[in-house]
């Protein structure tokens, strides 16, 4: 895969395995038995700079384009998938809407700490009822004065008690059609009316936070509305298309994980007197397993190409199908490899002294967030039926 990026991409990419290798899968089965990662490793992240691989040099960030981003943060999570979750939500999601809606003050406040590490971000979106229908969320924002209060629950919120910032989706007409009227408010969690209720207990990325946070009239200036107080919802979407691409990328980094695992493994286990790499089931497996690696990480840079490029596309080539179709073939390839690598080591890939386990409870998750496959497959046909129903009236 060397042909397809520059040299300094391959660099950077061999700087995140090498701190993958060294201050991150050392440590990822205990934070995972502890369901709790040690923030030091985000300021070690933060002083190489990956903490802000998205936010412009201006801001004191890196400025990566997606694809060079996307290659650092494969590899962090080839380390630990709970880790590389963080970082793309740092530079995923909250970096691209304060970078495509937020003000210049906003920016200058916000950026310049994100990419120092000095403030984890969350993304608030889903709730209860309304969680792949994400149109549909009830949490409020009633005008204040020059500001407003923001009452309602948040569910499933990554970062949301280590957070400094919090991007909280809230219906600001309630008059509206389903994904109308919905506004996207910046929020301080050390707010009185900030209430984290509860953590999840997850299958996989068990080190990850993921808890529900309450809003009980959290009081919101003027100046902390990113963009249009009507235009949130297509706000979300255009974020989930760029988290949508770091969840690909995390995915082929759990697979591509998963799958030298079990090269290494078939090289050493014997069984009927010689290695069982020599035999012609586990070569097809591990065949397979390479096949829909490299082209799931294709899909995933070919998002990044169609991103960096400024181009909308349509039909299959749109953004939106570009970035749902790496994620859906990245994620269930994630699943499909790691299952193959508990096969691969038999009784030993089903127990949690080996890595294997661990990797098909991670993997899981990404077919799950940011959008689950069948909504994706949604996505992407309605991008195709659209172009269709164009082309047709023209």
């Amino acid at each position: 895969m060397t042909g397809e990026f520059t040299t300094d991409q391959l660099e950077i990419r061999a700087m995140a395995r090498d701190f993958a290798a060294g201050e991150i899968r050392p440590h990822a089965p205990e934070w995972d038995a502890a369901r709790e990662l040690d923030p030091g490793v985000f300021d070690k992240l933060a002083e190489l700079g990956f903490m802000g691989m998205r936010v412009p040099e201006e801001y004191g960030g890196l400025g990566f384009d997606a694809s060079t981003y996307l290659l650092a943060l494969e590899e962090l999570a080839w380390g630990d998938a709970a880790v590389a979750l963080t970082v793309a939500i740092q530079n995923g999601p909250v970096t691209a809407l304060l970078l495509a809606h937020g003000t210049d003050e906003q920016r200058e406040r916000h950026l310049p700490a994100m990419a120092a590490g000095d403030v984890l971000t969350a993304f608030a979106l889903s709730e209860k009822d309304a969680g792949s229908d994400a149109g549909g969320l009830g949490c409020q924002a009633v005008r204040d004065g020059d500001g407003w209060v923001l009452t309602g629950e948040k569910r499933w919120v990554t970062n949301g008690a280590r957070a400094g910032l919090v991007l909280v989706f809230a219906r600001t007409d309630s008059s509206a059609d389903r994904g109308h009227g919905i506004g996207a408010f910046i929020v301080d969690p050390s707010a009185e009316e900030y209430e984290v209720t509860g953590r999840e207990t997850t299958m996989g990325l068990r080190a990850s936070e993921t808890v529900t946070v309450r809003l009980d009239g959290v009081r919101i200036d003027a100046d902390a509305v990113v963009g249009d107080p009507e235009q949130g919802f297509r706000y979300a979407l255009e974020a989930l298309d760029v988290g949508r691409l770091g969840i690909g990328a995390q995915a082929v980094g759990i697979a591509q994980a998963a799958f030298e695992h079990s090269v290494a493994y078939a090289l050493e286990r014997k069984q009927f007197g010689r290695p069982i790499a020599e035999f012609g089931a586990i070569q097809g497996k591990l065949a397979d397993m390479a096949a829909r690696i490299s082209g799931a990480r294709a899909l995933v840079h070919a998002g990044a190409a169609a991103m960096d490029s400024g181009s909308c596309g349509s039909g299959a080539d749109s953004r939106s199908a570009r970035a749902a179709s790496a994620k859906l073939q990245a994620s269930e390839t994630a699943f499909w490899v790691a299952d193959e690598a508990v096969q691969i080591f038999g009784g030993y890939g089903y127990m949690r002294d080996y890595p294997v386990e661990k990797l098909l409870r991670d993997a899981k998750g990404t077919e799950i967030y940011e959008g689950t496959s069948e909504i994706l497959r949604l996505v992407i046909a309605r991008e195709i039926l659209n172009e269709a129903a164009t082309s047709h009236e023209n």
